[in-house]
């Protein structure tokens, strides 16, 4: 009886201790598997946590690069924009320096041509004047031609228009055919003014203005002669004596 109380005893100590060491370690088990949890948490917080940091760093990466792509695109349109207004203001100071150049051309093109026209009406009113001057000497030797030699051969009426050249040409005499006819007491037509009617009126003929322009071309049937006259010495021709 005292063996199996014991045994009673000792199977509910038995029990006891061994429900006590189940509990322990249910308590163990179940706080090991809560400090499992933890950290098993623990250690996935910060996965997501990284996942998420990732996350927003990628997006944040994103929007870098969006940030940084549109300011490049900014840069290159702005470049772009700028090569643009270069060119057009190259283009327009190229036009302006063509159009400077074309109104500098057309300004020499017309200032030459008033030039050459200028110097070409100058060159005409010279010749212009140049032929009244020859024609006046013409006209004032065939008019003494005709009042000393009208009545006289060709020949002599050349050879009066000679006589008035070989003075022109002579240091003892005026060089000038105006100087030389009305020089004082030279010849009579010029001092008694019959010259000047001939010559006023253009009464001289034909022959006499031939005999002039003949003389005045170097034509001389005399050689030196320096005067002539109706008497005295000399190389006859017609009337006149020439010496």
């Amino acid at each position: 009886m005292k063996f199996n109380k014991n045994k009673r005893m000792f199977l509910a100590m038995y029990t006891a201790m061994m429900s006590a060491v189940m509990l322990t370690g249910f308590a163990s088990s179940t706080e090991a598997q809560e400090q499992s949890a933890v950290e098993s948490e623990a250690s996935t917080e910060p996965s997501d946590q990284e996942e998420t940091l990732d996350d927003t760093q990628s997006a944040g990466n994103v929007g870098t690069d969006w940030c940084v792509s549109k300011e490049v695109i900014d840069v290159q349109s702005g470049m772009i924009e700028n090569v643009k207004i270069a060119a057009a203001e190259a283009k327009i100071a190229y036009e302006a320096k063509l159009e400077e150049e074309r109104r500098a051309a057309e300004e020499a093109e017309r200032i030459a041509r008033e030039k050459a026209e200028a110097e070409a009406e100058a060159a005409a009113a010279a010749q212009a004047e140049a032929e009244a001057a020859q024609q006046a000497e013409k006209e004032l030797l065939a008019s003494l031609i005709f009042c000393e030699a009208g009545n006289q051969p060709y020949e002599g009426q050349v050879a009066v228009g000679a006589v008035v050249m070989n003075r022109i040409k002579s240091s003892s005499y005026p060089d000038t055919m105006e100087e030389v006819i009305y020089q004082s007491g030279q010849f009579s037509p010029a001092m008694s003014g019959w010259l000047d009617r001939v010559r006023a009126n253009q009464g001289y003929t034909e022959a006499a203005m031939q005999a002039a322009e003949d003389a005045l071309a170097g034509s001389n049937p005399i050689g030196d002669c320096l005067y002539f006259s109706v008497g005295g010495y000399g190389t006859r021709i017609g009337d006149h004596l020439f010496h």
